[in-house]
Formats: C-alpha cells, sequence, structure tokens
C-alpha cells in the first residue's frame, strides 16, 4: 500500500491527539507540522518526533511531499488555512468549528469540489461504537418511531474565572462558543444516530463569568487550572457558557439539550437519550462501552461494546474484543481510518463527516445564536 504523507498546523490540545490517531493506522506518517513561530515549532516537533518544522503555515501547505493536511489551529484560522491547502492541491482535514460562519464553510466546499479534494471534518464523536449502534438500531426499526431527543454536552473546565483559554474571545473562536466548540457535536451525533434533520431552534444562551481572569502567559487547552492568582489580568468575556436549547425535528419529533461549560464534576460528559414508541436508549460518553436499552413490557438492560453482540455499522469500527475499553483516542482512530481508506482507494464511498457536515453545525449554530438574542423559535 502507498504511505500517505500528512502535515499538520497546530500542536495544541488536539493536534497531537490527531497525530497519534494517524499513526496508529500504520500507512500515514506525519512529515511536518507548523505553529506559531520557529522555535515552537520545533519544540513540537521534537517533543513529537516529526522531522520537519515550520514556524509559519504556509510554508507547510507549499511543501511537495505532503498529500493530506490537518488544521487544528484555533477557529480563526481554519477559512485561509483550508482554502489555501485546497488551492495548493492537499486533501484537507480540519478541526471543527469548520470555520466562523456558514458563509466560509459554502466557499470551503465550493473550492473542494472544484479541485476534487477530499475533505472531513473532525466530529469524531459519531465514532464510538455505541453511537454507530445507535444508528443501526434506528434504522431497523428496533426504537420504533422515534419521539424525543434529549440530552447535553457538559464540561467544567472553564467554571472559575481563573479558567482561560483562546475559545473564550471572538476573535479567534467567533461569535459564539460553548455552541459552537462542544454544541456542534452532539446536534452532528444526534443527527447522525436518528436520520432526523434538525428544522426550528429555540435558545437561550447565558454567561456566568461577564469577567475572567486572562493568565499573563500563554497555555494551552486545559492547562489553566495550574495557575497562580498572581498570572493573570481581569477581561470581558462575549461569548456564552452555557445554552438551554428546545428542538423540532423535520419528523414531529421534539427534542433539547444543554450545552455548559460551568458544571463541576463533569468533566466530558456527553449524553443522548433517544426515545421511540418501541424502546428508548440513552448514552453517556464518558462511559462509551455502554448502552442503556429501556423498554415498557420487559427488563431494562445494557448493552455493552462487544462485536459479537453489535451490528455490522458498529462492528466495522470496533478495535478490541469484548471487555476491552475503547475511548475517546479510538474515535479519532476510527475517523481518520475512513478518511484515508477513501484517501488510498481502499474505501469506495464517503463515511465520514466532510465539509457539508461542518456547514450544516454552522448554520444550525447562527440559528441558535439568532434565537437567543431575539429570544424566539428560528428554522433552520
Amino acid at each position: 500500500m502507498k504511505r500517505i504523507n500528512v502535515g499538520v498546523i497546530g500542536t495544541g490540545f488536539i493536534g497531537p491527539a490527531h497525530i497519534d490517531a494517524m499513526r496508529r493506522l500504520g500507512y500515514v506518517d506525519v512529515v511536518a507540522l507548523a505553529e506559531a513561530n520557529d522555535a515552537l515549532a520545533r519544540e513540537k516537533a521534537d517533543e513529537l518526533f516529526i522531522p520537519q518544522a515550520y514556524g509559519d503555515y504556509k510554508k507547510i501547505i507549499d511543501d511537495p511531499q505532503i498529500d493530506a493536511m490537518h488544521v487544528c489551529s484555533p477557529n480563526n484560522f481554519h477559512y485561509d488555512m483550508c482554502k489555501e491547502a485546497f488551492l495548493a492541491g492537499k486533501n484537507v482535514i480540519c478541526e471543527k468549528p469548520l470555520a466562523v460562519n456558514a458563509a466560509q464553510a459554502r466557499e470551503l466546499i465550493k473550492i473542494a469540489n472544484e479541485k476534487k479534494l477530499v475533505n472531513a471534518v473532525h466530529f469524531n464523536v459519531r465514532f464510538y461504537p455505541a453511537v454507530h449502534q445507535i444508528r443501526e438500531m434506528v434504522k431497523s426499526g428496533e426504537l420504533g418511531e422515534i419521539y424525543a431527543v434529549n440530552g447535553s454536552y457538559q464540561q467544567d473546565w472553564l467554571l472559575f474565572d481563573t479558567d482561560y483559554n483562546w475559545r473564550l474571545e471572538p476573535e479567534f473562536s467567533g461569535e459564539s462558543r460553548a455552541v459552537a466548540d462542544i454544541g456542534s457535536h452532539w446536534f452532528d451525533s444526534a443527527e447522525f444516530m436518528t436520520g432526523l434533520r434538525v428544522e426550528k431552534v429555540c435558545a437561550d444562551f447565558a454567561t456566568f463569568h461577564p469577567a475572567r481572569k486572562k493568565p499573563l502567559k500563554p497555555i494551552e487547552t486545559y492547562d489553566g487550572k495550574m495557575l497562580a492568582p498572581s498570572d493573570y489580568a481581569e477581561v470581558p468575556i462575549k461569548t456564552e457558557d452555557y445554552a438551554s436549547i428546545l428542538i423540532r425535528f423535520d419528523s414531529g419529533a421534539r427534542g433539547s439539550c444543554t450545552v455548559n461549560q460551568m458544571a463541576a464534576g463533569y468533566k466530558n460528559h456527553i449524553f443522548f437519550g433517544i426515545c421511540g414508541s418501541k424502546a428508548s436508549v440513552a448514552l453517556n460518553t464518558e462511559r462509551p462501552n455502554e448502552i442503556w436499552i429501556g423498554r415498557r413490557g420487559t427488563d431494562n438492560g445494557i448493552l455493552m461494546k462487544d462485536p459479537s453482540l453489535m451490528m455490522p455499522g458498529a462492528r466495522s469500527i470496533i478495535g478490541l474484543p469484548g471487555g476491552h475499553n475503547e475511548g475517546f483516542a479510538d474515535t479519532s482512530k476510527q475517523l481518520f481510518k475512513k478518511v484515508y481508506g477513501y484517501i488510498s482507494g481502499q474505501i469506495k464511498d464517503i463515511q465520514f463527516p466532510t465539509f457539508e457536515a461542518g456547514l450544516r453545525e454552522l448554520e444550525i449554530c447562527e440559528k441558535l445564536i439568532q434565537s437567543s438574542k431575539e429570544d424566539r423559535w428560528m428554522a433552520v
């Protein structure tokens, strides 16, 4: 099999997660990375055992040995980096959100289609085997007609006013923070599992810390928990910490979602509850190898992740036998397995979230922002 050379832009929290997942495929080589300056790029490249380091992202895009780019930079850079990578003939895998607005996403899709280049968004939550299993259960009719889809995405890493990250600043994150950053995962997976489309939304955003203490030195995602009080300066906050969302689906089903980055004790808690006319299912990704199944006329149960117990669509993304847990890191591996399988020609059809999925979440996000501002339902 032909080996595929990859470059990565950005090495904060998520860049190394991409690198680790790609290396586990066996035929994808991370040959270069780019960071904000030469010194940081060299430091990170040495830490991650990557041969080539660039302090200017334009140079990594121009590197002729690279077949595909992973864009893991702050949100405000996604559009320019993806566009330039496409124009240089590179396939692109981008972090979510795909851009800071839907108009940028539409242009990226147009360029990718014109250039006939592979494009993917890192909606890795789709690639928990349990998510694929629930999708198969819905498609087979095991749940019956879907009546309601409820859930949440909650974290506590921004609980204190001393917690800080570039995502808090609209010039980097865009107008939305919590919804665009983590709510996008929930909506993407909810639509993926149920096959339903969000038709209308009504949202209520809240910012619980109108001001936060910004670190006086650079930090990476989640690292703010270890700073001292003398390391901060107070700044105003304009992006949301929290959102309550009501949902109407195109089938007539109803739903709700809570997004909260100030939920004490919830480290990375994604919950889905899907209620149908025959049965209900629930999934908490902090316990990703278990699906709760509820029925009216018999005992409830727990389906454990096990290839021998799960449907073919879920079995195909399981890497370990039953009783051997798979988690967050495995979801990226399974997503990239589909992406690079398609790039290499092993897989003939697209089985991963493309930039169209990224556009979809930006369109939902923009309606949620507008709904919260205008205090009313919005059609998506």
